[in-house]
């Protein structure tokens, strides 16, 4: 098992993991997102993630952790990892119906709208300018890992994939992949468009979510290294940095994105130009019946957890460390 895709030299001194929550009113179509407990239930998905990762157990509901099969979710790997490496995230509003129950920096944005009835995120320019001041504020670390909660993100990642040229199909949370309301729900909002939009920022505003705007002017604002944790997501994130003409930051996510038959996700790195590192934790081996779950397409990846397993390594935590942080975390949890 080779844990990253890629070999890499940097040793951060001053690295920070920021995780930015938004919602999307598409995760509430019955059928299209595998968050949360129900359609309506994926919607505060954002705020139990940002609860379990900033304090280690989620108190505002009696939730765990887990998928209905006993799966642990990306936010117990994100937990385990950066308690380990004792590294503090820092999560931003991007927009969201619930209000968070933990620290965050609000950026008072609102949710995305279904961008088959309108505008998607109206404010798209301001949100993206927000990133900018704040990605100048973080000036004194050296590395940000960006990772992301938005429940239904892969479509709204599908409709900005298209509408800025790429023939690109996107992953999922779930073993089998609701392709065709995907497409469907593109179809529908080309149709509500009508033509061809060339700025990316108007792409953002008529199809995106509002995490894309921010994590794209945090990588115009960061002088330092930064790398966009997370799967097909932050690949629609890579490509509008590309379509504004800026430097292209470097994407990570798990193999199991890599692995999904129904998404492109190599191609579609290959067709931006981004680089792209694949996180192995090797879950089919370590004897954990609910991890091992990942292997045959269940989760994969979100919260940035492919990006915390990243930055371990790059700090000098050993794969079998890493894996031995998650198993102890999320095993107590397991059914």
């Amino acid at each position: 098992m080779v844990f990253l895709s890629r070999p890499y030299s940097i040793t951060p001194k001053r690295p920070l993991f920021i995780g930015i929550l938004a919602n999307t009113m598409l995760s509430t179509v019955p059928g299209l997102s595998g968050a949360g407990p129900n359609p309506m239930g994926s919607l505060l998905v954002p705020v139990l993630d940002a609860e379990l990762i900033w304090q280690g157990i989620i108190t505002s509901t009696d939730a765990t952790p887990n998928t209905p099969t006993g799966c642990p979710t990306p936010a117990s790997i994100t937990r385990a990892v950066l308690d380990r490496i004792g590294v503090s995230p820092l999560f931003i509003n991007a927009g969201l119906v619930h209000r968070p129950t933990v620290p965050v920096l609000d950026l008072l944005g609102q949710a995305g709208g279904d961008p088959r009835d309108g505008p998607a995120v109206p404010d798209a320019e301001r949100l993206y300018k927000e990133g900018v001041r704040i990605g100048k504020l973080l000036s004194a670390h050296d590395l940000l890992v960006v990772g992301e909660c938005v429940p239904g993100g892969t479509t709204t990642a599908l409709c900005v994939l298209r509408s800025l040229g790429y023939d690109a199909k996107v992953s999922s949370a779930s073993v089998t992949s609701p392709d065709s309301m995907k497409e469907e729900i593109y179809a529908a909002v080309t149709r509500r468009i009508g033509r061809s939009i060339p700025d990316p920022m108007d792409i953002i505003r008529e199809t995106g979510d509002p995490m894309m705007a921010v994590a794209a002017g945090l990588a115009d604002g960061f002088p330092g290294t930064l790398i966009l944790a997370g799967g097909t997501q932050m690949l629609a994130v890579a490509a509008i940095i590309k379509a504004l003409g800026n430097p292209l930051p470097e994407v990570v996510t798990t193999v199991y994105v890599r692995d999904d038959h129904a998404a492109s996700c190599d191609k579609t790195a290959q067709d931006i130009g981004v680089p792209i590192t694949y996180v192995d934790p090797g879950f089919g081996e370590i004897g954990h019946s609910g991890l091992v779950r990942y292997c045959i397409g269940e989760v994969k990846e979100g919260m940035g957890c492919g990006g915390a397993m990243m930055l371990a390594a790059l700090l000098g935590y050993s794969p079998e460390e890493i894996t031995r942080s998650i198993i102890s975390f999320v095993s107590g949890y397991s059914p």
